[in-house]
């Protein structure tokens, strides 16, 4: 017996999923998200895994690039705008092993990589994301 399965979601399904959480944020979050974009990769690369301190690639589903707001000055000049990168392949092992639906796991990574953005708590980064729901 042969088991047949689609194809795994490619990388436009997880920028739509992500601009959709980024829809849900609520106010005041929601008006300091302008400029923050969204990137979809297969896994980190070896330079990102050792900046963030981890082996496995399968444990990096989401990074936030850039400074957080409370730490933004008019003196900063010549930076990236903010942005947010996907991990598709740690994100799909995560949803085939854990069962929660693809939408919530990528809101579960939005919503915490927009919580570095603004400088929160592990705390507050869960209250945001019950806020979303």
């Amino acid at each position: 017996m042969t088991n047949r399965f689609g194809s795994a979601p490619g990388p436009a399904v997880f920028e739509a999923l992500a601009h959709a959480a980024f829809a849900r944020i609520p106010a005041p979050f929601a008006e300091h998200l302008d400029g923050i974009t969204v990137h979809v990769e297969e896994f980190a690369d070896a330079e990102t895994l050792r900046a963030v301190g981890l082996e496995d690639p399968f444990t990096l589903t989401g990074l936030y690039h850039g400074r957080p707001m409370s730490e933004e000055s008019v003196w900063a000049s010549g930076e990236f705008r903010p942005r947010i990168t996907l991990y598709r392949q740690p994100l799909l092992a995560e949803w085939c092993e854990t069962g929660v639906t693809l939408e919530d796991l990528v809101t579960h990574v939005v919503v915490h990589e927009v919580g570095h953005h603004f400088g929160l708590s592990d705390a507050q980064m869960h209250a945001l994301e019950e806020s979303t729901r």
